[in-house]
């Protein structure tokens, strides 16, 4: 249940999903496959041991298969977000993408199964037949009242747990919410007086829930269509009809009077300004009509400015999204082996929600507010989606939940172990980019793009615009306008061109750049061709004179050809060269390699540079650092004539009292490898595998970050240029339009 401001073109969600591999799925094995004895154990005659094992003890097929972290998406189309039946096949991109979201946030495997029946009795017999396959089945996307139908069944009949995330995830952060809105207005849940617009799938989940937590069923009135859910009211099925009250009550209108706490599961515009003007003080407004909300937080809260208020949409505070829950609730379900996810596994999520809400904001999770400092209260009543810590909070305590409740057929018995082992699981470079891309929301800048005519900058330009992340200010020609109709865009316009021909501000340009090099053997005619004829002059000085906050360049020619013209105009941060990093993610670690851009072959005291800086970069990723100075020998095993720079500059750090670890000289595998390290180099500094490799020149760091990317397509990003005076980012020849808009969110969130 939630919605984002996030704009795009449907060209470009097509191609996103038919880039490479079509999908967004795809089965990668996890065992070594290489060797003729690799495929026998996988497969015959190795495969035998585990069935016969599987066969005598069905508990052990949690410890020979996947099953154990391996949940199904099933859905039959039938309420396709908002979209409505569109069928089983046309439901599969979001079963993917839900399959997706398992994985990032919580590290759970995930199949989508479409199921092509609107039937639910075939509905129900054909995914009870599915349990042999899955740790849990989670529910997706299905009409109500069928919804409540198959799923009751479902649960009765599978010893796994069965989630209609539909229902219960919206219920669950609606009820953390709830919870800290009660605190924050001094409210006791028993007390509060409840009234309930909408009586689908996800509003009769929000009302049992909060009825479970102790709200009393004679103060929560539900509304339909046809106004209120009252005793005695013909038209009612038995789900509407379990929530009936005796009332005389019979409009909206009516039940608000006086009322706490509304609940919006309906349409946009239901909860009108006047209706807020007569609820109790300090009202209590859950907005969460799909796409646009029944009342809107500005209109709310100029109706009512006591009011705390919370929607499903991420460009307003308090945005209730379900990829809060399920992801978590699944992981803790998943590794206790539980037969169900019960209520008590419900409540203790929206508790634990709840509170992690009251805990300090960390700075990483700030940043996705702009950098503003967040902290509970009426606009933080329900932690931001990408908060790195929910994978701790949340799974243990719904885990904890399912063995106070006796679901659990494997206890934890080490709950502060199994915390370290979710910490384990989360790679912190995925959320911090997600943080990126949310703080360029919040605070969005002017991204100058320097190739303003070639087709993929122009896709990457749109991209960065209609996603909200600030605004691209091209620079090229007339014909920019042409191409990006061409592309897709209904109004050109709106887009700012900046031609470096006849561009009011190419004066200045020209002023700026001859000032800087009249004393270089520049004349200002050669000065005026410069910014005439090559666009990354014009727009280096563009940025230097304030008109920008940032800059993307670099495919239309090499690299150090885009770096020199740029450093022509730009000067560098500090004494120390500028440098390349790139960052190779894989999916519970990361890794950078510099300098894989600028120094061909850098001293003792240029490495030692590198290494402080790209430790201080990856902690704002993230990371905490631990540098390894890469080459072919490892502590002059085999010897080496070419490591004295490497050595030189661990000397260096060792007179700098820098505050992270480092090692070297070391090959690449040792320093990867912790277990190698201590036990062929129990003296090694390090206590982990070091997460940055500082190579010894640039020719094998350029050549290994092409060579991953080249087999590792998007998990390797840069590289990132740092060091510079002015946010620039150059991007390789090869960059895709997802790639520029990497760098040039990057490069805004380093702009001041």
């Amino acid at each position: 249940m939630s919605e984002s401001n996030v704009k795009f073109s449907e060209a470009e969600a097509l191609d996103f999903h038919a880039r490479g591999r079509p999908g967004k799925i795809e089965i990668v094995a996890s065992k070594p496959m290489a060797t003729q004895r690799d495929l026998s154990l996988a497969y015959s005659p190795g495969v035998a041991v585990p069935v016969r094992a599987i066969a005598e003890n069905a508990q052990c097929a949690y410890d020979f298969t996947a099953k154990g972290n391996l949940v199904a998406v099933i859905s039959n189309g039938t309420a396709i977000l908002g979209l409505g039946n569109l069928g089983a096949l046309a439901s599969k991109p979001v079963m993917e993408g839900k399959a997706v979201l398992f994985k990032r946030f919580a590290d759970v495997d995930s199949i989508d199964l479409e199921v092509a029946t609107e039937d639910p009795r075939a509905f129900i017999e054909a995914v009870a037949l599915l349990e042999p396959s899955f740790g849990g089945i989670n529910l997706e996307d299905i009409a109500a009242p069928d919804c409540f139908v198959i799923e009751q069944e479902l649960r009765e009949r599978m010893n796994i747990p069965v989630f209609h995330d539909d229902q219960h995830g919206t219920a669950i952060i609606t009820a953390a919410g709830l919870i800290n809105a009660c605190l924050l207005t001094h409210r006791k849940l028993e007390d509060t007086k409840v009234v309930v617009n909408g009586a689908g799938a996800a509003a009769i989940a929000c009302t049992e829930l909060i009825k479970a937590m102790g709200v009393r069923a004679d103060h929560v009135i539900m509304c339909d269509r046809s106004g209120v859910i009252y005793q005695g009211r013909t038209d009612l099925d038995q789900w509407k009809s379990a929530h009936a009250v005796v009332t005389d009550r019979r409009s909206l209108t009516d039940a608000l009077e006086g009322a706490d706490v509304f609940l919006g599961l309906s349409a946009a515009g239901a909860l009108k300004p006047e209706m807020v003007r007569h609820m109790a003080p300090q009202p209590i407004i859950f907005a969460m009509a799909n796409p646009d909300p029944e009342i809107t937080p500005p209109d709310a809260k100029a109706a009512r400015p006591d009011a705390i208020v919370a929607t499903g949409r991420s460009d307003y505070p308090n945005q209730v999204n379900n990829v809060l829950g399920f992801p978590f609730i699944f992981r803790g379900a998943l590794d206790v082996r539980a037969t169900a996810i019960n209520d008590e596994m419900k409540i203790a999520a929206a508790q634990a929600l709840a509170e992690l809400a009251r805990e300090p904001v960390p700075e990483e999770v700030a940043a996705a507010y702009g950098g503003r400092a967040q902290k509970f209260g009426a606009d933080y009543i329900i932690p931001a989606p990408f908060d790195p810590r929910l994978l701790e909070i949340v799974p243990a305590a719904v885990a904890e939940a399912a063995m106070r409740s006796g679901v659990a057929q494997r206890p934890i018995e080490n709950m502060a172990f199994y915390r370290q082992a979710l910490r384990a699981r989360l790679n912190p470079t995925l959320s911090v980019l997600s943080m990126a891309y949310q703080a360029a929301r919040a605070n969005p800048k002017r991204v100058l793009f320097a190739e303003g005519e070639e087709p993929n900058v122009l896709r990457a330009a749109i991209a960065f615009k209609e996603g909200g992340y600030g605004t691209p200010v091209l620079v090229g020609r007339e014909d920019v306008y042409d191409l990006l109709r061409e592309l897709g865009v209904d109004d050109p316009s709106e887009y700012e061109v900046l031609n470096s021909r006849n561009s009011p501000l190419v004066g200045r340009a020209v002023d700026h750049i001859y000032a800087k090099l009249q004393r270089r053997g520049h004349l200002r005619r050669e000065v005026e061709r410069l910014v005439n004829q090559d666009r990354n002059f014009f727009a280096a000085a563009m940025l230097q004179l304030g008109e920008a906050d940032a800059m993307i360049t670099g495919t239309t020619r090499p690299y150090s050809q885009s770096l020199s013209q740029v450093r022509t105009v730009i000067g560098r941060e500090s004494d120390a060269e500028p440098f390349g990093v790139n960052i190779i993610v894989g999916q519970h670690e990361t890794v950078m390699i510099a300098d894989t851009a600028v120094n061909e072959r850098p001293d003792a005291q240029q490495l030692a540079a590198i290494a402080v800086r790209t430790a201080a970069f990856a902690r704002r990723m993230g990371l905490e650092p631990r540098v390894a100075f890469v080459s072919y020998t490892t502590f002059g095993n085999p010897p080496g004539a070419y490591v004295a720079n490497l050595r030189d500059a661990v000397r260096l750090l060792d007179t700098m009292s820098v505050d992270f670890e480092y090692e070297g000289e070391m090959a690449a595998d040792v320093a990867l490898s912790h277990d190698s390290q201590r036990r062929y180099y129990p003296f090694s500094r390090l206590t982990g595998p070091a997460n940055i490799l500082i190579m010894p020149g640039l020719q094998s760091a350029n050549l290994s970050a092409k060579l991953l990317r080249a087999l590792g397509g998007e998990s390797v990003m840069g590289p990132f240029l740092l060091g510079m005076e002015k946010p620039v980012q150059i991007a390789p020849m090869t960059a895709s339009a997802n790639d520029l808009v990497n760098l040039a969110v990057l490069a805004a969130a380093t702009a001041a």
